[in-house]
């Protein structure tokens, strides 16, 4: 294929905007997909992709588009997530591109990952083609949106084109403001072989899959390549693209998207960011890669039966293969076994993770309380990263400690302004501006604390403004604040899985509840179990499960009370011994709902 005739384009848009439908439309426009083979949310691979209507991976696909100018033009799309934890999948795909679409609601208008993955684009200094999508629907306000675009975004109200991905209106327009307006890829054939490794998957028979984009050379099957971040060497088996299934092709030339297999079998073996070279005849220099991400949130992830660790472990390494972003290390619990201390970059990214974990590696698995990085400075001057409640130190040996804030932009209808201040005051929220956007809506800026933002904001967001809140946030700098270390006993020993840190004002309420739930979900046994919250030495909250009771006097009719006294006295005995050496079995259930509660 003629380079000047390959137009590589991702689409990027707030979450629920129609970005996999305006996909779909395109495969479907493009003959890539035959009508009996059609199914929506196409490039969305996943089982829990399509269950919830997210796009979670960013997914490759090559479109053979005849334009009304009479060429046949090579698109490769990649289709990217809308959710603010996902914004590292779709810095990846922008870094393969040179334009993007950006796609509105005519309904909803400019949202606050819209905004943001706008910043993305224009940062790789890609050509963007804004799109507003839905037209057809009742409520679109295609004339507000378009003011919206110009002056929120400062696009050009000329260059907006109107779509309803679901109709299948405005496909074609689009198709052609790709050809016409996305510049050709740069890059030589001639030059040594350089491609952008971009994103790879495991698969069982062939290993690694490695999706690239070749940005100077060709790749070809038989070819000796290096990875120049570890100087490691492989052959290539097989060479393909994705239409939108896998087809093996002959070769991958400058500007071209596609994927290789070399039978790696060890998942660390291959990194995103990295430059995939010629052994023989390598390039000089390494491309540019991606700006390393920083997890935001780590919690603890241990399998139910201990048996399962190693599957365990084996099913983290292949997870770890697909998503850059997650990172683990192996730890172990008194209470749990062994298992992983994981970093992600928001509550959603923690719970895909684990349905992913469940429902692909058929595992059963407990996740502990999320907690955030705090930076302790101890008193000799020591300055650590602390992420887990067990490794925080003791009061006198802790000089100061900063939490780490972030800055939230909310965009919601300004009736619920109100009710938002309310909400961000009580997440210990620090007022930054408010700016109205047009007559309807506003956008409102609080600095917050991270540890505040990752439990359940985002929920009480979409709750407070029956839905029509959004929320973007970026990591601002850590401030001094006051943490405690609140820890749960069970017939006073700690059950360190449901230790966590939290804010000192708040820990006698998180005590509470916790217990609380506790006391709700595990079972009477036949002793006493007594429930407390405890920060150091002083137990702030506590309840008591009483013991099961059984009539031991049920056989004794009439006759003597020294009869009777004699088998309470033994009973008492029994659960006295019982108290001191009866483990309490606590279900998965009560394990999961004191979790939630922390």
């Amino acid at each position: 294929m003629d380079g000047s005739l390959i137009r590589n384009f991702s689409i990027i848009a707030h979450i629920d905007h129609g970005k996999s439908t305006l996909a779909d439309r395109f495969l479907q426009v493009t003959g890539a997909i035959s009508e009996r083979d059609f199914r929506n949310q196409m490039l969305d691979d996943m089982d829990l992709e399509r269950e919830r209507g997210i796009t979670i991976k960013a997914s490759a696909v090559r479109l053979n588009y005849k334009s009304k100018d009479g060429s046949a033009y090579e698109l490769n799309l990649i289709d990217t997530p809308g959710h603010v934890d996902f914004t590292y999948e779709v810095s990846k795909s922008i870094g393969a591109c040179e334009g993007a679409l950006l796609v509105v609601d005519a309904a909803q208008g400019i949202e606050a990952q819209t905004v943001a993955n706008l910043y993305l684009a224009m940062e790789h200094n890609l050509v963007i083609i804004p799109v507003i999508n839905k037209v057809d629907l009742a409520n679109a306000e295609i004339e507000k949106v378009k003011h919206e675009i110009s002056d929120i975004l400062g696009l050009e109200k000329s260059d907006i084109l109107l779509a309803s991905a679901k109709l299948g209106v405005g496909i074609e327009e689009i198709l052609e403001a790709v050809v016409k307006r996305i510049p050709a890829p740069k890059g030589d054939e001639s030059n040594a072989l350089q491609a952008l490794v971009f994103d790879s998957k495991f698969d069982a028979y062939k290993g690694v899959i490695i999706l690239l984009r070749l940005m100077n050379g060709v790749l070809k099957k038989g070819t000796r390549i290096m990875m120049m971040s570890s100087g490691k060497t492989y052959d290539i088996l097989e060479v393909g693209i994705f239409t939108p299934r896998p087809k093996q092709v002959n070769e991958l030339k400058c500007g071209e998207v596609g994927y290789i297999a070399c039978n790696i079998r060890d998942a660390k073996e291959v990194s995103v960011g990295d430059t995939v070279t010629d052994a023989d005849n390598p390039a000089v220099m390494a491309l540019p890669g991606y700006k390393k991400v920083r997890p935001m949130v780590f919690s603890g992830i241990y399998p139910v039966n201990s048996a399962d660790f190693p599957a365990l472990k084996d099913a983290i390494d292949k997870m770890r293969l697909s998503d850059a972003s997650f990172v683990y290390e192996s730890e172990s619990s008194a209470s749990l076994g062994m298992g992983f201390r994981c970093g992600f970059l928001g509550l959603l990214h923690m719970e895909i993770i684990q349905e992913r974990l469940e429902r692909e590696f058929d595992l059963n698995l407990i996740i502990t309380t999320p907690s955030v990085i705090y930076k302790i400075t101890k008193t000799e001057g020591e300055v650590i990263e602390v992420d887990n409640p067990m490794k925080l130190p003791s009061p006198g040996e802790t000089k100061s400690v900063e939490e780490p804030y972030v800055r939230a932009y909310m965009i919601l209808p300004k009736e619920y302004i109100g009710s938002m201040l309310e909400l961000s005051e009580s997440k210990r929220g620090i007022y930054v501006s408010t700016q109205y956007l047009d007559d309807k809506r506003a956008q409102i800026v609080y600095d917050i604390p991270l540890a505040e933002v990752i439990v359940d904001f985002y929920d009480k967001i979409k709750s407070a403004t029956r839905g029509y809140g959004s929320l973007d946030y970026e990591l601002l700098d850590y401030r001094p604040t006051k943490i405690v270390k609140l820890d749960i006993l069970i017939n006073q020993e700690v059950c360190d899985a449901l230790s966590s840190i939290v804010f000192k004002d708040r820990a006698y309420a998180k005590g509470k509840a916790i217990i609380e739930k506790l006391k709700e979900n595990i079972p009477r046994h036949l002793f006493q179990i007594i429930l407390q919250a405890a920060i150091g030495g002083q137990v702030i909250a506590r309840e008591t499960i009483k013991a099961l009771g059984k009539n031991v006097t049920a056989k004794c009719y009439g006759g003597d009370i020294t009869r009777k006294r004699k088998l309470w006295e033994k009973q008492k005995e029994g659960k006295k011994r019982l108290k001191q050496f009866g483990k309490v079995e606590i279900p998965q259930e009560a394990f999961l709902a004191a979790l939630k509660t922390a």
